[in-house]
């Protein structure tokens, strides 16, 4: 504690490397086909000088990487030259919009539009031209929330020298602070082959591309415009279902529209409004067998709730959930009718502000509910932040006034010091949270509740460096903290949860690029401190070598303390009695380098499990013959022998055909042996234009009632948005 005192005035480091954009005359366009040969191109001074994060921190690059920018009034442009003294081994086979670039070379960049080192706009591209992009936050744990779609374009060609790219992003897509010239901004490149992440800024292994803390400066940007700042995206749905019940089929077809519209008050603030949202083109949920005592978490997929994510994050890895936006629109996994929407993201000065509200429909036994969220963040130093989020939720206009539909309402404060100057060039982050809601009703039996009761408090502190990292985090749950809008598996507990661990890389080997060991200790207790839950984990090794291939082993001891009895299948078949249980296990997991034509992720996990023992084993297998095609099955196998034996079955299966880089077709198969369902979910996605989008998605499930696989229910939704900017 004695040590945060230091974090809050931390400044920027000087001599951060820099850039100059060039502001493209009359007369003066880009040929937008990736290849970097207009004349202006050569007038500018390029970002070059880029050096290893990994395999040889600080060595200067293999191959050379010289990144130039233009802009003109209404489009920043970037020109990047890639050169490669073997094209034949660049490797380039994802095409699909969106994911993540794991088996290619690719060039990633970062946006810190107003250049407070917290956030950032991420980009990335490869050289068949995929994009993906997301959103920066920092804190403790840096986090890429790759649901944001940007409005943006990028061209690649691979030839004799390397590979070249122009990517051209309209100032629209972008919020920033048009009183500043300057922004934060880095680039880093992958060299597939050679397992080489190269950095212009910021290439320590403490430092790297999710750090806007370490970035570079953008100068030279002025005149910039959004136009009217407007943009109307109209869509139209086609839907179609038949679900089959007992009492006979239920068949359903509508067409439906909605609009969405979204106006840029100022170039850095941005109000919404969503009419009558449909989210028929949202990704489906990962099937999993939850065999714990607590509730899972399922990450949100749809966009109008993804967008501002980054600000909405409250204490991150602390484990605190006062917003949780799967609270809206959906029931047990069944969406429920949004009516409207309206929202308003962005930052004025020092403050980030994130403003949501969101009218449901009816449906069913489902009534009409109000959803109000608010999030406001403070920039401290260079580094640091101070935020409050409120959060309401109400039925009060509904036609009744059940007391379980009235006002519920939770607030909460969070704070977030940080510097990357700690004795020296070292990472040092602190963390604390509370978060408190509102009395129970009055036809609840726990009334006699006060504010310690339904609050959460903690804090966590975090030395992520290398070789050596720690942390450690205390928090309590009150007994009756269960914010209305939040998401918490547990409450009534006390947790204290230290960390050590030590990772050396080893830059002479040609085999082994690191060994990490580690201590990981988990303490839970009531709130009377009688112990519940103990872990006890023992990273004994985990390799990483150079050639990206990874083994992990690990060995944990584990307490656990029954208060009440735990049906573990959830069906009355499996009960185990109140007791306390102490069991050791073992765990191995393997993952082979993404870059090959077929990869293998496998698992092993196996000891005590409560009064017996489990053996849990899976293999994910990723193939990927021909460019543009990804095939993913994957198997997990639960063996679990405690009052009687049975074991559980979960596959999932995912092809991915992506035609080219604006067409993609995804199948995905469930099937799990304890609901004895087969989901299968087909997916077309068709990128007529940046922003515009057409999707043809077609859903089937089968379930099997002990007389074979029977069709249960399947759907199909046809939709078209256009967005159209003034």
């Amino acid at each position: 504690m004695l040590c945060l005192p230091s974090l809050l005035p931390a400044q920027e480091f000087p001599g951060r490397k820099q850039i100059e954009a060039y502001q493209l005359e009359s007369g003066e366009e880009v040929i937008f086909d990736g290849k970097i040969e207009e004349n202006f191109w050569d007038t500018i001074k390029p970002a070059t000088g880029f050096r290893q994060r990994e395999p040889n921190e600080g060595v200067i690059a293999s191959e050379r990487t010289e990144v130039r920018i233009a802009y003109d009034e209404e489009y920043l442009y970037l020109g990047v030259m890639l050169y490669d003294s073997d094209p034949s081994g660049i490797k380039a086979n994802q095409k699909r919009r969106d994911v993540r670039i794991v088996a290619d070379e690719r060039f990633t960049w970062i946006f810190d539009t107003f250049n407070d080192q917290r956030s950032a706009y991420f980009m990335e591209i490869n050289p068949n031209g995929l994009r993906t992009d997301g959103l920066i936050s920092t804190g403790q744990g840096n986090s890429i929330n790759l649901n944001w779609d940007g409005i943006w374009d990028a061209r690649t060609i691979i030839s004799e020298f390397g590979w070249s790219a122009e990517i051209k992003i309209p100032f629209r897509t972008l919020n920033f602070d048009i009183e500043s010239d300057r922004w934060g901004i880095n680039f880093m490149r992958v060299i597939r082959r050679k397992s080489e992440t190269a950095l212009w800024s910021g290439y320590r292994r403490n430092q790297g591309i999710d750090r806007p803390q370490d970035a570079g400066l953008l100068t030279g940007l002025t005149g910039m415009s959004q136009g009217l700042g407007l943009e109307v995206v109209p869509f139209g749905v086609l839907n179609g279902s038949e679900q089959r019940l007992d009492a006979g089929d239920d068949t359903q077809a509508k067409i439906d529209g909605g609009l969405d519209i979204n106006y840029s008050i100022t170039p850095s603030l941005k109000a919404s409004l969503t009419f009558n949202t449909d989210f028929a083109e949202a990704e489906v949920d990962q099937r999993q067998v939850n065999l714990t005592r607590f509730p899972l978490q399922f990450p949100e997929q749809r966009d109008f709730f993804l967008e501002g994510a980054n600000i909405y994050e409250f204490a991150p890895a602390s484990g605190v959930n006062p917003y949780f936006s799967r609270r809206i629109g959906l029931r047990d996994g069944a969406p429920v009718p949004i009516t409207y929407g309206t929202r308003l993201l962005g930052n004025t000065g020092d403050y980030n502000l994130a403003l949501l509200h969101v009218r449901t429909g009816e449906k069913d036994d489902v009534r009409p509910e109000n959803f109000s969220v608010a999030r406001v963040k403070r920039n401290l130093g260079s580094e640091s932040t101070a935020g409050l989020i409120y959060t309401r939720r109400s039925a009060r206009d509904a036609i009744d006034d059940r007391p379980s539909l009235q006002e519920r309402y939770t607030l909460g404060g969070d704070l977030d010091l940080g510097t990357s100057r700690f004795m020296g060039r070292n990472n040092l982050q602190f963390q604390a949270f509370f978060v408190f809601h509102n009395s129970p009703f009055a036809s609840d039996d726990t009334t006699d509740t006060d504010v310690w009761d339904r609050s959460s408090r903690g804090f966590r502190l975090n030395f992520p460096n290398q070789p050596w990292s720690a942390h450690v985090s205390y928090r309590e749950f009150g007994k009756a903290f269960d914010p209305a809008l939040g998401f918490t598996p547990r409450n009534a507990f006390r947790r204290l949860q230290p960390t050590i661990d030590y990772t050396p890389q080893f830059s002479d080997s040609e085999i082994i690029r690191q060994v990490g060991w580690g201590i990981r200790f988990e303490h839970l207790t009531d709130l009377d401190f009688d112990l519940l839950t103990q872990y006890l984990t023992f990273t004994l090794f985990d390799i990483e070598l150079v050639s990206d291939d990874q083994l992990s082993f690990s060995v944990t001891r584990n307490y656990e303390r029954l208060e009440q009895p735990f049906d573990i299948k959830r069906d009355g078949s499996v009960i185990l009695p109140v007791d306390e249980y102490v069991n050791w296990l073992a765990s191995v997991e393997m993952e082979t380098a993404s870059y090959r034509k077929i990869s293998l992720e496998a698992s092993f996990e196996g000891g005590g499990f409560w009064s017996g023992s489990r053996i849990e084993y899976g293999a994910e297998v990723t193939v990927r013959p021909f460019p543009g095609i990804e095939l993913s099955p994957e198997y997990i196998r639960t063996d679990v022998n405690v009052e009687e034996k049975f074991s559980t079955d979960l596959v999932r299966f995912e092809a991915n055909l992506d035609f080219t880089t604006s067409l993609f077709l995804t199948t995905n198969i469930q099937f799990d042996n304890l609901s004895d369902l087969l989901a299968i979910n087909n997916r077309l996605r068709w990128i007529i234009t940046p922003g515009s989008d057409l999707y043809v998605v077609y859903k089937h499930n089968w379930i099997d009632r002990g007389v074979g696989l029977r069709t249960s229910q399947r759907s199909g939704a046809l939709k078209v948005s256009y967005t159209h900017r003034f």
